[in-house]
C-alpha cells in the first residue's frame, strides 16, 4: 500500500466515499473530463483537506438543503481572505452535502494557470479558467459551478474594508440568464479573520505578474460558517440592457450580504 493509499483508506470514511459514489460525474475511458477533472486525486484531496475542514475551520454550513441534488448551477459566493480558502471550504461543503453530493467546479483568475505545475493541478481538483465560453459548456453539462464575482477585488482588500463586498462582474448574470440556470447565492464568514490583509507590495506585485503581493498573517484559526441561500432564478426579458442586468446582479449581491450578516452572527455566537 502506498502512500496514497494509506491516505484515502484512513482519512476517507467508508461512508464520505459511498457518499462520493452516490453521484458521480461523467468520466472519459481514461478518467478525465474535457477540462482535465480527476475523481482519484479529488479523493486525495478531499482526505487530506477534510480534518483542516472540520477541525482547524471547524465549519459549519448552513441551509445545505437549498443545494439542488441535480442540473445546472450557478454557485455564487462572496470573496474573502488573500488566500483563496474559501473556494476550498465551499467545494468541501458541496461535497460532502447530506443532502446529495455535488463536485463543483471553480472558475479561477487567469494568473493561476501561468503558474508551473498549479494549473494542471487545479484543473485535475476541479477549477477552470474564468472564461465564459468554459462555464456556459461546463453549465450545459449540468455541472455545479462555482463563481466569486468580485474575483481579486475581494482577496486583495485590506483588512479595514473586511466584509465590504467590491464590485461583481456581470458575465455570471449573462450566463444564468441565457442558459436557464439557478443562482445559489452563499455568504462565507472566517477567512477574512484566517487570512487578514493589512497592506499590499504593488512593485513587486507588477514584477511577479500577480495581483497583489499581500502583507498579512496566513493559516490564523477561525471558525469558518457557510450560510446558503434559496436558489434565485432570473430570465432575460426582449430589450434588456445592461443596467437591467446590473439591477439583477444587484439582487444577487443584496442576497449574498444578508447570507455574509446571518454566517457573522453565527460565529460571533461561539457556536462550535
Amino acid at each position: 500500500m502506498d502512500g496514497w493509499q494509506w491516505i484515502e483508506k484512513h482519512l476517507l470514511t467508508q461512508e464520505l466515499r459511498e457518499h462520493l459514489a452516490a453521484n458521480p460525474k461523467r468520466l472519459g475511458s481514461l478518467g478525465f473530463d474535457p477540462w482535465g477533472f480527476d475523481a482519484r486525486i479529488n479523493r486525495r484531496a478531499l482526505a487530506l483537506c477534510k480534518p483542516l475542514y472540520d477541525h482547524y475551520y471547524q465549519t459549519e454550513v448552513r441551509g445545505n438543503e437549498n443545494v439542488p441534488a441535480h442540473g445546472r448551477l450557478l454557485v455564487i459566493a462572496n470573496h474573502s481572505g488573500f488566500l483563496p480558502m474559501d473556494g476550498l471550504l465551499l467545494g468541501i461543503a458541496l461535497a460532502t452535502n447530506p443532502h446529495g453530493a455535488r463536485l463543483p467546479r471553480a472558475m479561477i483568475e487567469r494568473f493561476f494557470p501561468t503558474v508551473p505545475y498549479l494549473g494542471n493541478l487545479l484543473n485535475a481538483l476541479g477549477a477552470v479558467l474564468g472564461d465564459v465560453r468554459n462555464c456556459e459548456d461546463m453549465l450545459k453539462q449540468e455541472e455545479a459551478v462555482i463563481v466569486f464575482p468580485e474575483g481579486v477585488r475581494g482577496t486583495g482588500k485590506t483588512w479595514h474594508r473586511r466584509y465590504q463586498l467590491q464590485r461583481f462582474g456581470h458575465g455570471f448574470m449573462h450566463l444564468a440568464c441565457t442558459t436557464a440556470t439557478p443562482i445559489l447565492p452563499v455568504g462565507i464568514a472566517g477567512c477574512e479573520e484566517s487570512f487578514p490583509m493589512f497592506g499590499n507590495l504593488p512593485g513587486l506585485a507588477r514584477t511577479l505578474g500577480l495581483p497583489y503581493v499581500p502583507l498579512g498573517l496566513p493559516f490564523l484559526p477561525s471558525k469558518v460558517v457557510i450560510s446558503i441561500g434559496t436558489p434565485l432564478q432570473f430570465q432575460a426579458s426582449p430589450g434588456d440592457d445592461e443596467a437591467a442586468v446590473a439591477r439583477r446582479v444587484e439582487q444577487v449581491k443584496t442576497h449574498i450580504a444578508e447570507l455574509i450578516e446571518q454566517s457573522r452572527g453565527r460565529r460571533h455566537e461561539g457556536v462550535s
